[in-house]
């Protein structure tokens, strides 16, 4: 059985944030039922569809990969009957998820204050670019958007060039794990009160935590950090070097680190009693790294490899996709997983990072096609009959 066996999500979500949150919830055994607009569904659903190197099936690898483990209703939810239907889904559920703009959700009648009437145990979530409230929390924000304000991007590249963002879209996943943590954090809380709460998630707000003690240097310092490219502002070497093969990465933040590679690399000039504690090393941190890059363009990344973790010196090659995906440990913890089409065929995608030592099952069911579980659901939880449902099918409500 799942941890989150149980629970039941109405997943309100689209794009990236509130997606990849909803689905950390149902890889850990949420029942998610992903609410989507009749007519073409979530928007996800059209993302690199027809691209044949991206999807399977005529199904994208966004929604392949943010939708594993969820149902699919169709429901209307700007008709008077869509809406009424949801609310009956709302009695039974425990949370509602959604990462519509600021506003949207009071103006569609499903905010907090709303859902509460119905069901006063309900844990509402909005995920948005600059929260509820504030000077401007209409404005339009997207990852890179996110990145770019949040302060991360002005450290991000090489010393004097342009910032770039992160290779991966922090600002959208930050969001999406932030709202998983805030919505378990209120179903804790319920347990207590008896009641359920809204969570509100700012995508800025996460990114402004991510900046954790660098901010608080700046608070102290009034300095500004600057780009670093690979290296580091305290540590030498701390950056990712070139091997006769591929990059890899040194850090060496004790003084014990430093005397296993001196001696390994085998340099003269490192012998110097200078050298022997951080503060000699970061003032000829220039010299150190170009040194040290001299001599590791002699060998395989693979043999300095195996050397420096012998004498426990933290090292790793700087993976392409390929091969962190084919890492064994990866492999071994599960964290590179076959998913189904509903169609058939299958594709490999991330796992399930939350391991737990109970309460512990790693199942992953298809994205569901568009309006799947319509019926089921509604059946199921409002007890509609088949009359029923063709009479909504007929005007459109449901798909």
């Amino acid at each position: 059985m799942k941890a989150l066996h149980g629970i039941r999500v109405l997943d309100l979500t689209h794009m990236l944030s509130g997606p990849y949150g909803a689905m950390l919830l149902a890889d850990m055994g949420a029942d998610t039922i992903k609410v989507e607009p009749p007519a073409a569904g979530e928007g996800t659903r059209k993302l690199l569809a027809k691209n044949e190197r991206f999807s399977l099936k005529g199904m994208g690898a966004y929604f392949l990969t943010l939708n594993r483990n969820k149902r699919s209703v169709c429901l209307d939810l700007k008709s008077e009957r869509g809406l009424e239907l949801f609310y009956g889904l709302v009695e039974e559920a425990d949370v509602v998820i959604d990462n519509f703009s600021a506003g949207v959700t009071s103006r569609l009648k499903i905010d907090h204050e709303h859902l509460s009437k119905i069901n006063p145990r309900i844990v509402t979530c909005s995920v948005t670019g600059f929260g509820s409230a504030g000077p401007d929390p209409m404005r339009p924000a997207f990852d890179q958007v996110i990145q770019g304000m949040g302060g991360g991007m002005s450290i991000t590249g090489e010393p004097g060039g342009r910032p770039l963002r992160a290779g991966i879209p922090i600002g959208d996943l930050s969001g999406g794990m932030f709202a998983a943590m805030g919505i378990l954090s209120a179903l804790v809380a319920r347990q207590s009160t008896g009641r359920g709460q809204h969570v509100d998630i700012s995508m800025l707000d996460c990114q402004i935590s991510m900046l954790n003690y660098m901010a608080t240097m700046y608070s102290l310092s009034g300095e500004n950090p600057e780009p670093l490219g690979n290296g580091h502002f305290v540590h030498v070497p701390y950056n990712t070097f070139d091997t006769a093969t591929q990059p890899i990465i040194i850090a060496v933040i004790f003084d014990t680190f430093w005397e296993n590679l001196a001696e390994i690399v085998d340099v003269p000039e490192f012998k110097d009693e200078k050298y022997l504690t951080q503060p000699g090393r970061f003032e000829d941190r220039e010299f150190i790294n170009s040194r040290l890059q001299e001599v590791l363009l002699t060998r395989p990344a693979d043999e300095w490899i195996a050397l420096l973790r012998e004498k426990r010196i933290p090292v790793a090659p700087v993976n392409n996709f390929e091969q962190a995906l084919n890492d064994p440990q990866v492999r071994f913890r599960n964290m590179v997983v076959e998913v189904e089409h509903p169609d058939g065929g299958s594709t490999e995608m991330p796992g399930n990072p939350v391991k737990l030592s109970e309460t512990y099952e790693d199942s992953f069911s298809s994205p569901p096609l568009l309006g799947q579980h319509t019926s089921q659901v509604l059946q199921d939880l409002l007890g509609l009959d088949e009359a029923q449902l063709d009479e909504l099918r007929t005007h459109a409500i449901i798909r």
